[in-house]
């Protein structure tokens, strides 16, 4: 059978960013679960074009990336906190995203912010948009604050931990969904 597609998407207007490093440890530690077939976007890859009001609107890189979301087996996503709520525009990309897409989706939420004030914003605002989705949800959720992180990486002991848990519910969420779809289990890298 195929790898799980796990599409991973950071929310970061810039690159490299913490985001995009707390997203990707996040995959890696995926990756030493189960084998999967992962894709890594950042908001930067949709393009200048982003902003449009329909789908139909839409310029190809990022339609590319809202198409890969929704085929996707399974999803990491990552925003930068801006104000106390997740980025305007990663919510605008989740806007173009079809309902129906994401329902029953394995999903691990995480976000990065400057500091421990930030930290409830993946469960207030993350949380209810998935749930919005009817997605799975990997029950533990990541934030990491700038002291957390050193160069894009995740450097504190117990963020690690906590990435690992978000990872190790995700490959069980996408072992219980493709057994009930009839798909067989990778083995680990």
């Amino acid at each position: 059978m195929s790898l799980p597609r796990v599409v991973a998407f950071s929310a970061s207007a810039s690159r490299p960013s913490r985001t995009r490093g707390l997203v990707e440890a996040v995959a890696a530690d995926l990756a030493r679960a189960r084998r999967i077939d992962l894709a890594v976007y950042d908001l930067v890859d949709a393009g200048a074009g982003l902003v449009v009001a329909s789908r139909d609107e839409l310029p190809l890189p990022a339609r590319r990336i809202v198409e890969a979301i929704e085929d996707a087996d399974a999803l990491i996503v990552g925003t930068p906190v801006y104000q106390g709520s997740y980025a305007g525009l990663f919510k605008h990309v989740f806007d173009f995203v079809r309902p129906e897409a994401l329902l029953g989706k394995p999903v691990a939420l995480t976000a990065t912010g400057g500091g421990l004030r930030h930290a409830l914003v993946v469960e207030h605002a993350l949380r209810p948009l998935f749930g919005f989705f009817a997605a799975h949800i990997a029950p533990t959720s990541v934030y990491a604050g700038s002291a957390e992180m050193e160069q894009c990486r995740v450097a504190d002991p117990a963020l690690a931990e906590r990435v690992r848990a978000a990872a190790g519910e995700l490959a069980a969420l996408i072992e219980v969904g493709r057994a009930r779809t009839g798909q067989s289990s990778a083995p680990a890298a």
